[in-house]
């Protein structure tokens, strides 16, 4: 069984950064795709970034350029390190790994960002 473990969310002032980190343990499927998603309140969850597990990106238009995705293969851990933060980006942010043989979800962490 896969797990999945967030972290680093809080709280940030606009322009700020934050760093989220997904720990993954159990055995899955070398070929994945993780993605972040946030849900703000009232709207729907949205993708915001992805990798490939052979490390293609892509991202979300709104924070292409502000956000970026990588991962340390080495501790199963997924990494969104989100710089000049805005207060729209104010959300519950979850990761997800779509290995071959499964979907999984972290808990989510709340990120708000807020002078």
């Amino acid at each position: 069984q896969v797990q999945l473990v967030e972290s680093g969310g809080g709280l940030v002032q606009p322009g700020g950064s934050l760093r989220l980190s997904c720990a993954a343990s159990g055995s899955f499927s070398r070929t994945y795709t993780m993605v972040w998603h946030r849900q703000a309140p009232g709207k729907l969850r949205d993708w915001v970034a992805l990798i490939h597990n052979g490390g293609g990106t892509n991202y979300l238009d709104s924070v292409r350029g502000r956000f970026t995705i990588s991962k340390d293969n080495s501790k199963n851990t997924f990494y969104l390190q989100m710089n000049n933060l805005k207060p729209e980006d104010t959300a519950a942010y979850y990761c997800n790994l779509r290995p071959l043989d499964g979907d999984y979800w972290g808990q989510g962490t709340q990120v708000t960002v807020s002078s």
